[in-house]
């Protein structure tokens, strides 16, 4: 796998979540609304790392949405993100956190931050965005002390799965009925696709494509589980629209250990 250490590149993906900063949180899969898809992420976090409060850190918090969960939990978080405005988003909405939290502004592929620092790293729709994947990986055993856990939300955002293609043309029929929607990803489409097609794994992330990785940055005991409960709980309160979302795209949840 070939590493791109293009600063444009970093630059182009600064810009992009950047501009979506003040609108993020309305488009769907990114807020975590209370409720039963609260509920669901908060128990796969549970699962994966306890409910022991623990040093936690979260990288590429955004608008802080699973820095909420993290934070229900009772663990002390410290929330990474190399966006401005998506951290300027994610102090206002814990302003009233205390110390519980802290905010960085740090690029998540080289945090700065000292060795051993954390018991647990955590991080969401973060991975196939990377654009040297080994070397993150690395960077962030090292910030783990021995036998740390490091929990994985991702998924293949490059090919629907073979029922999400109907569910796909679906959500076509739907945004020609009804208005369309201008928050979601497709509403800067071009640029997500451009950046896509310049990463790693911009034709596709799945958790075994990640697991040999993962045994060469120094992980071991992965453990791969699926995302299927957090969306049934997603489909719960959402718009038939935003249904057919969450059958498009294989996702996964990957836990894994320093060893």
């Amino acid at each position: 796998m070939t590493a791109l250490p293009n600063h444009s590149l970093k630059e182009d993906i600064r810009q992009y979540w950047s501009d979506r900063a003040k609108t993020f949180d309305l488009a769907f899969g990114h807020r975590i609304p209370p409720g039963p898809e609260f509920d669901a992420w908060r128990h796969a976090m549970v699962a994966h790392i306890g409910d022991r409060p623990r040093e936690v850190l979260e990288l590429a918090c955004g608008t802080g949405e699973v820095t909420q969960v993290l934070l229900s939990i009772g663990h002390q978080v410290t929330a990474l993100d190399f966006s401005e405005s998506m951290l300027r988003a994610a102090k206002e909405k814990h302003a009233d956190k205390g110390s519980r939290v802290r905010f960085l502004l740090a690029d998540a592929e080289n945090t700065m931050l000292p060795d051993r620092s954390f018991d647990a790293i955590v991080c969401r729709h973060l991975v196939w965005t990377l654009t040297d994947p080994l070397s993150a990986l690395k960077e962030w055993r090292r910030l783990l002390k021995p036998g740390g856990q490091l929990l994985v939300f991702d998924g293949d955002w490059a090919q629907p799965k073979p029922g999400g293609k109907i569910a796909t043309q679906l959500i076509r029929l739907l945004d020609r009925i009804q208005d369309a929607d201008p928050f979601y990803d497709g509403a800067m489409s071009d640029r997500h696709a451009s950046i896509m097609s310049a990463l790693p794994f911009g034709d596709g992330l799945r958790a075994e494509r990640l697991v040999p990785l993962l045994n060469e940055a120094g992980f071991g005991n992965c453990r791969i589980t699926s995302h299927g409960p957090i969306a049934r709980a997603q489909r719960r309160q959402a718009t038939l629209r935003n249904k057919l979302r969450t059958l498009v795209y294989r996702r996964f949840i990957l836990s894994t250990t320093r060893v």
